[in-house]
């Protein structure tokens, strides 16, 4: 009786039709992915305006910046705490269950949130280091969300729209970053209103009104408000009905669940059932066993070497858009701004192209998807960034012209579409289709703690390399780098080398996540492929 109960949740989750509850999920947790994208990336909007704050140097014919260990450290901390809390609610996920570990990641992102903005003391010492305390435990929360989101998502989807749901899911990032640039557009543009402060080369203390202070407080203590919003709804989730019953071995329980969220009735489901009869010995292989490396080992490389190749490179261009515009000119000479300036040209120059180009590449993934596939995706992105981060490095000289500097807005633009209409969606998505049940979140962990350690190469190694090989041009404290051209270069490399690693990731298009998880085989049947035949009911 068992085994027909599990045959009736399994079945009837993959063939159930697309209902309410399926878009208030993508809306729960995408909250979570809104707020992780927002906090993640609106310090790159406020690191300028710490430098000029904090590290003004009496006399220096430019603004004040943070040195580079300093700058290193807060645009990186959060990634690391990421990093970590990726493989920690991954495993967590597994062992605890998807639910249970739900609400203390966001906890975190609305305690940390808050936190971060009232980083305090009286040198700029110790609020660079409280900062970097509250951060390094925001990236821990947010790095939670990461495993567990995508695998609640996964296995409440039917298998014909799994793929645009996970993808809306994660698409809430682009949200997230537009909104960071949208907020910092919008205080910036009330405390230079009611504050006026003229140019640094007119007046260098002046140009930093003293509540400027209040300003980048303000835009990370807004992280808290959608995880707080969100947090209620998250506590009454049920546990997925596929954890339930494959797992937690309680079938009753996760057929009420299912009825309730889903609004179905067991004889419907019994259907289901008898038309797509399965083998239900599962197997009893643990995490990195032989077994293990036989069946998922590959997938579990491919998954992983991806997603860091991909956020080698999309953390290198997000995290330091600012730098990429003020070296081809887009933004004027921060000695000819104010600080509140200098913070309201930076947001509205990264809002534009969160407007023009990573939003519509989230969504025009979430509505091809499930038609064209994950692996097509995958390596159209990769392909076309290659090409485009060529474009902009090859005649670099080109492109810092004054007359070219749409040309290369455009075509910088289009990276961004492509890595979002490509690797940065797919990369997230698979991992949670393609492993078993009781791994499914920790290995979505480990593939996305991979991504995590290749967005700290990219935010620690793009600072450095990006600088110019000129030392008298470089900025303060920093020794000569290969500059951005030459960074470019490598970032399209490393795009290169993703294409190619895409080869090692299964097709998960149409397929339930027992197929591709091979969940039901029997222990000793290592040769047969997941089963390719799709029943219409």
């Amino acid at each position: 009786m068992a085994k027909d109960e599990q045959l009736q949740v399994l079945s009837m989750l993959d063939a159930a039709k697309t209902q309410f509850y399926h878009f208030t999920a993508v809306v729960i947790s995408g909250m979570g992915f809104f707020t992780d994208s927002y906090d993640l990336f609106c310090i790159s909007l406020v690191t300028k305006l710490l430098g000029r704050i904090y590290y003004h140097v009496e006399g220096s014919a430019k603004p004040g910046s943070l040195p580079p260990n300093v700058a290193a450290a807060v645009n990186g901390v959060a990634l690391c705490g990421t990093l970590a809390g990726q493989l920690f609610f991954g495993w967590l996920g597994d062992k605890l269950g998807r639910k249970g570990a739900y609400g203390i990641t966001l906890m975190l992102m609305v305690g940390c949130s808050i936190g971060s903005g009232l980083s305090f003391g009286s040198s700029p010492t110790s609020v660079i280091a409280t900062l970097c305390f509250f951060r390094f435990w925001l990236g821990f929360g947010i790095g939670g969300d990461y495993p567990l989101s995508a695998t609640i998502m996964s296995e409440y989807a039917n298998k014909k729209t799994r793929g645009a749901f996970i993808a809306a899911v994660f698409a809430m990032q682009g949200f997230g970053i537009l909104a960071g640039g949208m907020v910092a557009i919008v205080v910036s543009s009330i405390f230079r209103t009611i504050y006026h402060a003229d140019p640094y080369s007119v007046d260098p203390i002046g140009s930093t009104v003293p509540q400027a202070d209040y300003v980048w407080r303000i835009i990370l203590m807004f992280g808290a408000v959608p995880a707080a919003l969100t947090f209620y709804s998250r506590m009454k989730m049920p546990e997925t009905p596929r954890y339930t019953a494959l797992v937690a071995k309680d079938q009753n329980k996760a057929c009420q669940d299912m009825a309730k969220v889903l609004n179905v009735e067991m004889k419907e489901q019994q259907q289901v059932a008898h038309a797509q009869p399965q083998n239900n010995r599962p197997s009893k292989f643990a995490l990195f066993s032989k077994k293990f490396l036989r069946r998922h080992g590959l997938h579990l490389l491919g998954t992983a070497s991806t997603w860091f190749l991909l956020d080698i490179a999309y953390y290198s261009q997000n995290l330091f858009q600012k730098d990429i515009f003020s070296a081809v000119g887009w933004l004027p000479s921060a000695s000819t701004m104010s600080a509140l300036d200098e913070l309201y040209k930076i947001a509205r120059a990264q809002t534009l192209i969160a407007l023009c180009g990573t939003v519509p590449g989230y969504w025009v993934t979430v509505f091809l998807i499930d038609h064209i596939g994950r692996f097509a995706i995958q390596l159209i992105g990769f392909f076309f960034m290659t090409a485009f981060m060529f474009l902009l490095a090859i005649p670099y000289h080109h492109w810092t012209r004054p007359e070219n500097n749409i040309g290369f807005i455009v075509i910088y633009g289009l990276t961004f579409f492509f890595a979002n209409f490509g690797p940065n969606s797919t990369t997230f998505v698979v991992p949670a289709e393609i492993f078993p049940a009781r791994f499914r979140s920790t290995c979505h962990g480990i593939s996305a703690a991979a991504g995590k350690a290749g967005a700290i190469i990219g935010a620690f190694g793009f600072l450095y390399a990006s600088q110019n090989q000129d030392k008298s041009k470089t900025d303060a404290g920093y020794p000569p780098g290969i500059g951005m051209r030459n960074s470019l270069i490598v970032l399209g490399v490393i795009s290169i080398l993703g294409f190619f690693f895409t080869f090692l990731v299964p097709e998960s298009k149409g397929k339930s996540l027992e197929e591709m998880s091979r969940e039901n085989e029997d222990e000793g049947d290592d040769q047969v492929q997941p089963n390719r035949v799709e029943v219409t009911v």
